[in-house]
């Protein structure tokens, strides 16, 4: 009695003796399928060209999907440079707010931002960037322990930033100590909804943070 053979039998007798169409070679002419992308019936050298081409294609995507990250990469790295060199020109510790808003609007063109600092030092407390902090907004900022991307959602700080249209969608970015202490936040909005999406990557946003971190803190008690 014959014992029926199934196709997975058939595909691990071909992958344990590859030399089967090596023996065989007038199979790889006679044996017809049907393409998927076609609906012809092709030999199976043809069949297996279609799918290294497919193969191909989606290599190709890739590639270049990873180019355009590549490029876009390189291109957050050249404005956060700029702007890193904008708080180094920045002399004055009471010009470092100032540098730091105005990189976020130049280099990154955020259509709105502002930033706000508290526990400074005395000869800030009349400064604009100290204006307007309620214990809301301090508990808010030491609560995130990385930058908040979305929707507004009436949030105080972002009423911070006095925008000529509203704002949709938000990043707020806690300022903070060495130690960890929270001392400022740094607010970002734009009318588009899709501009910061709570699903976006942060890492150059937590870089911002640690920068601009550092060089506000000379303003610090």
């Amino acid at each position: 009695m014959t014992a029926t053979l199934d196709s997975t039998t058939v595909a691990q007798y071909l992958t344990d003796h590859p030399q089967f169409f090596q023996e065989h070679v007038g199979l790889l002419g006679e044996v017809k399928l049907t393409s998927p992308l076609t609906g012809r019936t092709v030999s199976l050298q043809e069949r297996q060209m279609e799918v290294m081409r497919d193969k191909y294609k989606a290599l190709e995507l890739r590639l270049s999907e990873l180019s355009r990250l590549a490029e876009e990469n390189a291109g957050i790295a050249a404005k956060f440079h700029g702007w890193t060199q904008d708080l180094l020109r920045a002399r004055e510790a009471a010009g470092q707010p100032r540098a730091v808003v105005d990189g976020m609007l130049g280099h990154f063109a955020v259509p709105y931002a502002t930033l706000r600092l508290w526990d400074l030092a005395p000869q800030h407390a009349d400064a604009w960037f100290t204006a307007g902090v309620s214990d809301d907004a301090r508990l808010f900022a030491s609560s995130l322990q990385a930058p908040y991307c979305g929707a507004n959602k009436d949030f105080e700080a972002v009423r911070w930033l006095d925008a000529a249209a509203p704002v949709a969608s938000t990043a707020m970015l806690a300022l903070r100590a060495p130690g960890g202490a929270a001392f400022g936040l740094l607010v970002l909005g734009a009318p588009d909804a899709a501009r910061f999406k709570d699903s976006m990557a942060t890492d150059f946003l937590v870089n911002i943070a640690a920068t601009a971190s550092t060089a506000l803190a000379l303003l610090r008690a």
